[in-house]
C-alpha cells in the first residue's frame, strides 16, 4: 500500500511540474527606415517688420538713456 501511495504521489508531482513549464518565442522583424521630408516655410517680410520694430524700440532706449 505505502509503495502504491509514493507511486501516486510521484506521479501527481509530475503532473502538476510538467504544467508549470512554459516556453516563449520572440520574433524579430527587420526595421524599414523611411526618408522624411521636412518643408519649412519662412516669411521674410513679417521677419524683416520685426527686426524694423525691435530696432525702433532699441533707437527709442538708446536716445532715452543718453538724455
Amino acid at each position: 500500500m505505502a509503495r502504491q501511495l509514493s507511486f501516486i504521489t510521484m506521479f501527481l508531482v509530475l503532473l502538476v511540474l510538467s504544467g508549470c513549464q512554459s516556453s516563449h518565442q520572440v520574433e524579430v522583424k527587420p526595421v524599414e527606415i523611411k526618408p522624411i521630408h521636412i518643408t519649412i516655410d519662412v516669411n521674410v517680410k513679417v521677419d524683416r517688420a520685426l527686426d524694423n520694430f525691435f530696432n525702433d524700440i532699441d533707437a527709442a532706449e538708446d536716445k532715452i538713456k543718453k538724455d
